[in-house]
């Protein structure tokens, strides 16, 4: 065992607060930590003890955690009392980082409802999509996603009622639709939450995450994964610190008060069980965006003493690289991290030269967060690695065909992983939950190395997916999207590589002999029917057929190489 290795596991060992115990889960042997809190609601309900500490900033508005509880208490309530919700249901909620998705949030995942996080991005045949597959109970929207949803709100109500619940809007409103500042904020908040009875291993959250074909499945994120990948956050950062004093000599950081940027949406296990979840259990500070500004954030993280700033990489860049980098106050800024796609070892060193601690975790929505997570010197120990594996996981390689590799530095594979992160499953999919997860195994698609202390090194993406700015686009949906259009006979779809986003959408066409279509007919015609991150960036549009393996599927490797190389 590795010196390393060795901190790990003394962190661990009975009696300390990241003590560990064996427990079975769905008929699979697992691990988890005996301190933890059962459910989100206790987490919650825990983080009542904040009082009158500020909790979440969003422009001008400012609520502290007490505020927050009384919102929560007053929409439990409602869900409950009027709506009918009960531990089971399930309850969407389609709008930007407000204050209102975080209070919709604990709500629903404190009466034993499953919040469905639904894309913001989403088009309207996105969203029906979503709601009928998760058929909510009720629906929480902001008047944004209210103008899109409302043309297909027959389609959706045609199997069963879906009130609305309608936040930041002033227009009229559909039938039944009621409005949040009546319903929540216009009322006296109860004293406590409704009673709800949960189990560790209901479903709190339903996140939608893209996979190589079909529609978005609906990962299904358990109360206890939650909590685990809540304090596998938290066990990552105490490993950290120590490994830094016993193998670098470092002194352990001053505590200060946590103030964190969220750049990205909350619909996502990044920004909500990643960042969301930790800085509620600490008695942080959570900073929202309207969208995505490296000017604002500056202004924002000097306004606010923001403290650190996650997201994709590629924000840490813009941040770094604007103008406004070298004339605001940013001294209260400690680290810079990264998730969602590899952070350059170049960023690494450039965010340690300008004074700030890089960090960057490894996960998916199937792991209810991070798989690795690595930060500060060990981070520049290893800069092209995402660091080492939780301890509530379980790791090995696979070959092509599924077989084991045998555990050494040099071996790669696909890293699979069992333990209590793993989702349950897909939403009405076992099939494809029978083909992800195999004996509690869930299958990465990434393809990785493991060195002699556990940290882990990915090589390569095994899916057919590009990664656009964190977002998950996967090429079938973007080809079946194109396909619609009556003057494509072929098209394939793949990652082009972009300095600023990690990879853009890339198309090669084949069009009708004598029908004139051009770059921006296509994106048009595609951006009406699928979000606007999924739209091609690049297409190339050819005459001749594109090429085919033996049994008739276009060799789509062949045609990137062809292209990106020219």
């Amino acid at each position: 065992m590795s010196a390393f290795q060795q901190i790990k596991s003394q962190l661990t060992v009975a009696g300390s607060p990241f003590e560990m115990r064996d427990i079975e889960v769905r008929g699979v042997a697992m691990r988890e930590f005996a301190n933890a809190p059962a459910t989100m609601r206790d987490v919650w309900q825990m983080a009542a003890a904040h009082g009158d500490a500020l909790y979440v900033v969003f422009e001008d508005e400012h609520v502290t955690y007490a505020e927050m509880q009384a919102k929560v208490r007053s929409l439990a309530h409602v869900l409950v009392d009027t709506y009918g919700v009960q531990p089971g249901d399930r309850v969407a909620v389609s709008m930007r980082n407000y204050p209102e998705w975080i209070a919709a949030y604990w709500a629903t995942v404190s009466i034993g409802a499953a919040l469905v996080g639904m894309n913001a991005w989403w088009t309207a045949p996105e969203m029906v999509y979503g709601l009928s597959d998760s058929r909510p109970k009720v629906l929480i929207v902001d008047g944004e996603r209210l103008a899109r949803v409302s043309d297909v709100l027959d389609e959706v109500r045609a199997e069963a009622p879906l009130p609305l619940i309608v936040t930041r809007h002033e227009g009229d409103l559909p039938a039944d639709a009621a409005r949040w500042d009546d319903l929540v904020d216009g009322l006296s908040a109860p004293a406590e939450l409704p009673d709800a009875a949960i189990d560790p291993d209901d479903d709190a959250t339903i996140f939608y995450t893209s996979g190589t074909t079909g529609f978005p499945k609906g990962a299904q994120l358990t109360h206890r994964g939650s909590v685990t990948n809540l304090m596998n956050l938290a066990f990552m950062a105490a490993l950290g610190t120590a490994a830094a004093s016993a193998l670098h000599g470092d002194e352990a950081p001053e505590p200060t008060r946590a103030v964190s940027l969220a750049p990205t949406p909350l619909f996502h296990v990044t920004a909500c069980n990643c960042g969301l979840h930790p800085i509620t259990l600490a008695g942080g500070t959570i900073v929202l965006m309207y969208k995505w500004d490296a000017g604002r954030a500056l202004e924002l993280i000097e306004r606010e003493k923001i403290t650190r700033s996650g997201g994709v990489p590629v924000m840490s860049r813009e941040l770094m690289s604007h103008p406004d980098w070298e004339t605001r106050d940013l001294s209260s800024l400690d680290s810079l991290s990264g998730g969602g796609a590899q952070v350059q070892p170049d960023l690494v060193s450039k965010i340690g030269q300008n004074g700030r601690t890089p960090g960057t975790g490894y996960g998916l929505t199937e792991t209810h967060g991070i798989v690795t997570a690595v930060a500060a010197k060990l981070f520049e120990d290893k800069p092209e690695s995402c660091g080492p594996i939780v301890p509530t996981l379980d790791a090995k390689l696979v070959d092509a065909d599924g077989n084991d590799l045998p555990a050494a530095p040099d071996t790669v594979g696909e890293l699979c992983v069992r333990g209590a992160v793993v989702i349950k499953g897909y939403l009405n999919k076992p099939e494809a939950t029978a083909d992800a997860i195999r004996d509690g195994w869930f299958n990465t698609g990434d393809i990785a190395r493991i060195d002699e202390d556990g940290f882990v090194f990915i090589v390569d993406r095994a899916k057919d997916m590009v990664l656009r700015g964190g977002e998950n686009v996967y090429c079938s949906e973007v080809e079946s999207a194109i396909f619609d259009h009556p003057a494509v006979v072929e098209n394939v779809v793949f990652g082009v590589p972009d300095e600023r986003l990690g990879e853009a959408v890339g198309a090669c066409i084949v069009i009708d002999e004598g029908a004139e279509v051009g770059t921006e007919d296509i994106q048009a015609f595609v951006a009406e029917r699928i979000a606007k991150f999924k739209v091609p960036a690049h297409i190339w549009f050819r005459t001749e057929s594109l090429p085919r393996n033996a049994n008739g599927k276009f060799l789509k490797r062949q045609v990137k190489a062809e292209l990106l190389d020219d």
